[in-house]
């Protein structure tokens, strides 16, 4: 199932399909690690447009909602993170 990041529950965990921007985001997200193909797993996600924070490989990162509305991912609905 295809989701956008901020819409991605938390403690899910997905395969990042596509980024939707310019090469300026796209640029920013690799930056951070972000980019197609990486396994990322979903933490949390501030109340009221607030932040997205994420794992992707051994690095937690916090992405604006803005950026995370960007990052289209492919969930593995039965996949998820056991603390």
């Amino acid at each position: 199932m295809k989701v956008l990041l901020s819409e991605m529950e938390p403690k899910k965990i997905g395969v990042v399909v596509g980024i939707d921007g310019g090469k300026g985001i796209v640029s920013r997200l690799s930056t951070l690690g972000i980019r197609q193909g990486v396994e990322i797993k979903k933490i949390s996600q501030q109340a009221m447009r607030g932040p997205v924070v994420a794992i992707v490989g051994r690095t937690q990162i916090a992405v604006g909602f803005g950026m995370a509305k960007r990052i289209l991912v492919e969930v593995d609905i039965d996949k998820e993170e056991i603390e």
